[in-house]
């Protein structure tokens, strides 16, 4: 593999200047950057949720806009529109936020589910349609969106279609003493992400997101994602299981893991690490598995202790 793959520590060890204790974060959203997907933040206010985005998008040399997500936004505020332009007698497309290499939705679910939706086709197809235009988004694309899953008084919840476009979704958590005193340390003085370089370009993102379909993937890793996938399809627990979409994820995500690891196959861990925040924003869980105090990350653990970890060796055969 190239010498760029030294890049990906840097960005990683770039990033946690300023996102003191959340590396195992900060390289799930690497990951979902590496494999071409999308994340969802959600977690409590004031934890760092906004700060790591602005990090990522310093540290990776790529246009970056912002959209805060309010009741009144509407999809053009997103998209773009067409306006008529009277010097020229034609009417011509004006770029919204969305063209972007790296978007971030901010408190995406406080604008309507219409407003949202605005998202859908960017998210899967890395494109837009105005007016029966289609304009092909910037190269890498990624949505970066947060939201609070406490607040819900002037929130609507997103949609199962627009969950299932986030590739990975995470929580950052709260730091612990030390991490904390270490905050206050780093941020005594100056926001240390004006300091911040950028690591990679644009050029290096899709090279590496090129580089990761070289990664191996055996047949019986394939089988146990698989395996994940159909059996939250099965479970007396769950009322909508995983998509195919969901299967992908996974797998992508898997081989862009491994990518970073430094190694060109992929192994059950590699797997196991990522299946929470790859498929359980996609369930949807029983009344009675509710009733029962169960959530979708504690059916997802019953679920994946009950199916056989594949046998690797070294060379991932």
């Amino acid at each position: 593999m190239n010498n760029k793959k030294e890049l990906i520590p840097r960005i990683i060890d770039n990033v946690s200047k300023v996102i003191i204790g959340k590396r195992d974060s900060i390289e799930k959203i690497v990951v979902a950057l590496l494999c071409g997907g999308h994340v969802l933040i959600e977690d409590v206010p004031g934890v760092g949720k906004t700060t790591l985005v602005n990090a990522i998008s310093k540290t990776v040399g790529c246009t970056f806009k912002r959209i805060q997500f309010t009741p009144d936004l509407l999809p053009s505020d997103i998209t773009g529109i067409t306006v008529y332009n009277m010097k020229k007698g034609e009417f011509e497309f004006r770029q919204g936020p969305i063209n972007a290499n790296i978007v971030l939705a901010d408190e995406i679910n406080r604008s309507s589910p219409k407003t949202q939706s605005s998202l859908l086709e960017a998210m899967q197809e890395n494109q837009i349609t105005i007016d029966g235009s289609t304009y092909k988004l910037p190269q890498p694309f990624m949505v970066l969106a947060t939201q609070n899953p406490i607040e819900y008084e002037g929130t609507f919840p997103l949609p199962e279609a627009q969950l299932d476009r986030f590739t990975l979704r995470i929580s950052m958590g709260y730091p612990s003493f030390t991490e904390e005193k270490k905050i206050l340390n780093t941020f005594n003085k100056q926001n240390p992400i004006e300091q911040l370089d950028s690591i990679v370009s644009e050029e290096d993102i899709i090279f590496f997101r090129k580089d990761i379909e070289n990664v191996f993937v055996d047949e019986s890793i394939q089988d146990y994602i698989i395996q994940i996938t159909q059996a939250t399809r099965e479970s007396k627990d769950i009322y909508l299981g995983s998509s195919p979409r969901g299967t992908l994820a996974l797998f992508n995500a898997s081989r862009a893991l491994a990518y970073i690891k430094g190694r060109d196959f992929v192994i059950p861990d590699d797997v196991k690490t990522l299946v929470h925040p790859t498929i359980a924003h996609r369930l949807i869980l029983k009344s009675e598995a509710r009733i029962q105090c169960k959530n979708e990350n504690t059916v997802l653990t019953e679920l994946v202790r009950s199916i056989r970890v594949p046998v690797v060796n070294g060379n991932g055969n």
